[in-house]
């Protein structure tokens, strides 16, 4: 990365910064999704405390936190945490996205000031999710509805789940267990086989029968159609089998990440505005900024992993082309100037970052702000300054 387009990430983080530190105040006792009119909602309630988006305002008071050291950005995100409490306590609300509530909140306390009951929350959370493993069919099912007033979903499993594995990963990595791993592993090579397809594009949801474990159809889910390309699953795979690389060196992984990243920026449109699917018809050409900003961040881990394998290759056989992992660093370059020239709100008195974030195309509302789009913003760049 040049020195130039250091000093543009560094000034773009501290407008986000300067931003942030208004916003917080505002928001501090709120566990906010979206913004009316420029003003965060509220999620601690108990109707919706449960919600798969609850971890992302804590995890930004984290990473304010470690930008500036300032202690109510902590305490900010240890009260987030604590009001998560009750859905560990709530066995309807315990699902799927563990990884998305606890690795922000509590895995991130854990590690910054080793509170012990944050360990606690973490691990209670990561053997819940360990529990969702269907052996006959080797994958974590999702959500916990099944026929009772909707669909029989307990042989579903989606491509996001690949985002809540590294709390799987640490877990194992924490207490010294094989068997949290392991479950993510089996997890990801199902993902691998039946979620990924030739070309690098991938499923949202996949059906298994729940008895046999056999494959039984894909859905569309939130992108456009069956078959067809929903962004911000894009997003999940290509980061989600990353991270499975990084935690256990299993090469498959890593060509998996790269398949799916070389799909997602050969389909990158010339402006880098990223619709909700890559399939979509051209008009409403909706956008979901969130999908760009989970990418960016997930190809700059590519390109780090790549990195990361070119220094060690010259104590192996392995040889790993110089340029290899440069388009990675470019294409999240190229999505981040576009989110922040043209997609952020950077007035100070609206709460959010991101516009135009579309949770699924065939909702009702589109194009609005989403927190964790704002969460893997801040993320990416992050990650690009190595901060």
């Amino acid at each position: 990365m040049s020195e130039e387009y250091r000093i543009w990430a560094r000034d773009v983080l501290a407008r986000v910064t300067e931003k942030m530190e208004k916003v917080s105040v505002r928001s501090a006792d709120k566990i906010p999704y979206t913004t009316k009119d420029g003003v965060h909602d509220d999620w601690s309630g108990d109707d919706r405390i449960g919600w798969w988006t609850n971890g992302f305002w804590g995890g930004m008071m984290w990473q304010m936190y470690e930008l500036t050291g300032q202690e109510r950005y902590r305490e900010i995100a240890e009260s987030v945490e604590r009001k998560l409490d009750r859905v560990l306590m709530d066995a309807q609300s315990m699902d799927h996205d563990s990884g998305f509530k606890w690795l922000p909140t509590s895995v991130n306390c854990y590690r910054q000031t080793g509170n012990p009951a944050s360990r606690n929350r973490a691990l209670l959370a990561a053997n819940n999710l360990a529990g969702r493993f269907n052996h006959a069919g080797q994958f974590i099912r999702a959500w916990n509805d099944w026929g009772d007033n909707g669909p029989d979903r307990r042989g579903w499993a989606i491509i996001d789940c690949m985002m809540n594995l590294p709390l799987l990963y640490w877990a194992s990595e924490e207490t010294k267990d094989p068997r949290f791993a392991q479950t993510a592993m089996r997890h990801a090579d199902t993902a691998m086989r039946c979620f990924v397809r030739e070309d690098g594009s991938v499923n949202h949801i996949v059906e298994f029968d729940v008895d046999s474990g056999a494959m039984v159809r894909s859905y569309g889910g939130q992108g456009y159609a069956d078959g067809s390309s929903w962004t911000r699953g894009q997003a999940w795979g290509l980061y989600g089998f990353a991270q499975s690389f990084r935690h256990t060196g299993k090469q498959a992984y890593l060509e998996t990440a790269v398949r799916i990243a070389d799909y997602f920026i050969a389909h990158i449109p010339e402006s880098g505005l990223i619709p909700v699917d890559f399939c979509q018809p051209m008009e409403p050409a909706w956008e979901d900024s969130t999908a760009a900003a989970i990418a960016a961040s997930g190809l700059l881990e590519i390109w780090q992993l790549l990195k990361g394998k070119r220094e060690e290759s010259t104590k192996s056989a392995e040889s790993v082309p110089e340029d290899d992992g440069r388009k990675y660093l470019e294409a999240a370059e190229k999505l981040l100037r576009t989110l922040t020239d043209r997609r952020v709100n950077w007035d100070d008195a609206a709460d959010n970052l991101l516009e135009k974030c579309t949770a699924a195309y065939h909702d009702k509302d589109h194009e609005f702000s989403i927190i964790y789009g704002d969460y893997y913003l801040i993320e990416a760049l992050m990650k690009l300054l190595q901060l």
